[in-house]
């Protein structure tokens, strides 16, 4: 499993290095910042509980995970802003979080 995961992890700093963002961190959890936002990115390559708190977190995952960790966060309704990066060969799409109750779209 921890090739997968070194895979994921490298995966997921790409993205970000791509889109911009300065990379800092090694292994499963890293900081990706870009002007005023720092983001928490952690890589799931299967779903685990979600962290409690963070500002802004971005969950990096394979496709075919993606929509139960999208599951486990909606069900835990974490108190901080959330997306899901998930990831197939080298392509990968952009899963938000859903809207806060009382939010207009």
């Amino acid at each position: 499993m921890g090739t997968v995961s070194t895979q994921l992890d490298d995966e997921a700093r790409s993205i970000f290095t791509r889109l911009g963002y300065t990379v800092s961190g090694d292994g499963a959890e890293f900081t990706a910042e870009r002007d005023w936002k720092a983001v928490r990115v952690t890589t799931m390559p299967e779903p685990d509980d979600p962290p409690e708190s963070g500002g802004l977190r971005c969950f990096v995952t394979r496709r075919s995970q993606a929509n139960e960790v999208r599951r486990r966060l909606v069900r835990t309704d974490p108190d901080y802003d959330w997306a899901i990066i998930s990831v197939a060969n080298d392509d990968y799409e952009v899963v938000r979080a859903p809207p806060a109750a009382g939010a207009s779209a």
